[in-house]
């Protein structure tokens, strides 16, 4: 769970109901939410949950990172996709794990155009992580999602974390 963890910075979502710039996104109570410091000016909101199992280990851990684009700027979703995408790759491979992904395939984060990508993690051979990242933009913001748990905790949680991913809130007025 640390590699999992440790791949946070491409994670993304928040708890309760929080609103961050003008996204608004509500989690349910059982989930442990923080909001994590912002490395670039760009960001304006970075935020992690976690869902706990019963013995209070991470079953899923979400996190959502919203960007302000310079003005005219437009972004290479799948690019960005598969940036995000090669930079969790390598985190395992340096982690001892191994890693494949699904084809890139069109999505939705909130009502925004997005793509999608899904990597499960192996550890000789075994299924130990599932991992799914989303990137979308609109013409004045990006969002990065990435939901990843544990095999058992991603398939316990993965409809829950559809319904929040569903149900987010994302300002794309220019």
């Amino acid at each position: 769970m640390r590699i999992y963890l440790s791949v946070g910075f491409f994670l993304s979502l928040a708890l309760g109901s929080a609103w961050a710039a003008d996204t608004l996104i509500i989690w349910p109570s059982d989930w442990e939410v923080e909001a994590l410091p912002q490395t670039d000016a760009a960001v304006q909101m970075r935020q992690r949950a976690v869902k706990h199992d019963a013995n209070g280990d991470p079953a899923m851990v979400v996190e959502l990172t919203q960007t302000r684009l310079q003005p005219g700027h437009e972004v290479n979703v799948q690019g960005v996709l598969l940036e995000m995408r090669k930079a969790v790759q390598v985190n395992f491979v340096h982690g001892g794990f191994q890693s494949v992904c699904t084809q890139m395939k069109t999505s939705t984060l909130g009502e925004v155009p997005a793509a999608e990508t899904t990597c499960t993690i192996t550890q000789n051979g075994v299924h130990v992580m599932t991992q799914t990242l989303v990137a979308a933009a609109s013409k004045a913001l990006a969002w990065s999602l990435s939901y990843a748990g544990s095999k058992e905790g991603y398939a316990a949680n993965r409809d829950e974390v559809m319904r929040i991913r569903d149900s987010l809130r994302l300002d794309v007025s220019p």
